[in-house]
């Protein structure tokens, strides 16, 4: 997420652009925005992250702003680099009644930078504002350098919580964390937080008996999962893991297939070895190929950061059963169809979904609400919803 380095694509070929999809805009005047979301149950107001650490609530008709925003963590979330910063939000299962919730930052621990996977609690009488002081920690671990911190985190069909976690940043994953099972980097965590306080590691976790290794630990082997998400019909699991000079990927492992794939960051680099020596190498045993991969570049088919997204299943007719995603850097949005566990069939929907008489600027996340509506978040302010022309 967010880097500066390149991508070229597959032989996937892309067709003509749709007219009958659009966007509307549902609200911008956001500082950085990471995410949009709303917890099970509620469908008349979305929660917006900033990146600097306050959340807000919009009206998803009108999209008037809270007044003051639902939590405001900025004195404990550190922005000293570019990909720091409050990343990921995830509602408990019955937000409704709990108030819990759950956010992925970066803190201001002196001298390092500490992810910290943190619960709140909201007042439950009306669910529109939670105190910091209701933080409680559950998993930290230490980001060696200042980029590649992930941030995604949510509830899976199971009802465990999820977690991606970057290699640790640098280039070429010098410290070979995401193949090291003694390290939390570079993997996708799962850990049950349905106790009163603190987790529990599910005692099905494919590595709970592996000496040496993080019990935490659900898969391995990524870079910087920018994004991932769960079918909400199926329960696939979905990752956009940002790539190194050469190469963008998209993985996708079916329901109850996911425990302990192995992704094969940093030997592999999308389908390839990773050329740079003394890095590269044969794909690990077992590992999982991703199933879709594009080149960095300028072109309608390639990008330089790729932002995963979500398979549609909202309103438009066209767009349903498609994966949708899209690339932070070069801004495009294209969507396909999963065949034979490769993607076929891609669409480039970059100009059709573009606000009238404006522009999408940089796609730093998709998001999805309970009626299967997509959101477009632009990171300079705006979130956009997508709809039938």
């Amino acid at each position: 997420m967010f880097s500066k380095a390149f991508l070229l694509t597959t032989a996937l070929a892309t067709t003509s652009a749709w007219a009958g999809i659009t966007v509307e805009k549902v609200t911008d005047k956001f500082e950085r925005p990471v995410w949009v979301g709303q917890p099970a149950g509620i469908t008349d107001k979305l929660w917006v992250i900033e990146q600097v650490g306050k959340v807000w609530i919009v009206d998803a008709k009108t999209g008037a702003h809270s007044e003051q925003p639902f939590l405001d963590i900025v004195s404990d979330v550190s922005r000293a680099g570019n990909e720091e910063g409050l990343l990921g939000l995830a509602f408990a299962p019955d937000f409704k009644t709990s108030g819990k919730f759950y956010v992925n930052y970066t803190d201001r621990t002196p001298g390092k930078a500490m992810t910290r996977i943190a619960r709140f609690t909201a007042d439950t009488s009306t669910l529109s504002k939670a105190e910091a002081s209701t933080k409680e920690t559950l998993l930290s671990f230490e980001q060696p350098y200042r980029n590649h911190n992930g941030g995604w985190i949510s509830f899976g069909p199971d009802g465990m919580l999820y977690t991606g976690a970057g290699d640790g940043g640098a280039g070429d994953d010098p410290q070979g964390n995401a193949q090291n099972l003694g390290s939390l980097l570079g993997k996708i965590l799962r850990i049950d937080v349905s106790g009163k306080e603190g987790y529990t590691v599910p005692k099905d976790n494919p590595f709970l008996k592996t000496t040496g290794a993080k019990p935490e630990i659900w898969a391995w082997g990524v870079r910087n999962p920018w994004r991932c998400s769960f079918d909400s019909k199926t329960g696939d699991f979905w990752i956009g893991d940002v790539g190194q000079n050469v190469w963008e990927e998209i993985d996708y492992m079916p329901k109850g297939k996911a425990s302990g794939a192995n992704f094969g960051w940093r030997l592999r680099e999308g389908v390839v070895e990773n050329p740079k020596k003394g890095v590269g190498g044969p794909s690990p045993k077992d590992a999982v190929d991703p199933v879709y991969v594009y080149k960095h570049g300028g072109g309608k088919d390639q990008g330089l950061s790729v932002t995963g997204g979500y398979v549609y299943h909202g309103p438009v007719k066209e767009l349903q059963g498609r994966y949708v995603f899209g690339d932070y850097q070069n801004p495009r949005i294209w969507s396909f169809k999963l065949r034979g566990n490769k993607a076929d069939d891609l669409e480039d929907h970059t100009d059709d979904l573009q606000p009238q008489g404006s522009r999408i600027n940089l796609i730093s996340s998709f998001g999805e609400d309970n009626s299967g509506n997509l959101y477009i978040v632009d990171h300079t302010g705006p979130i956009y919803r997508v709809t039938a022309r």
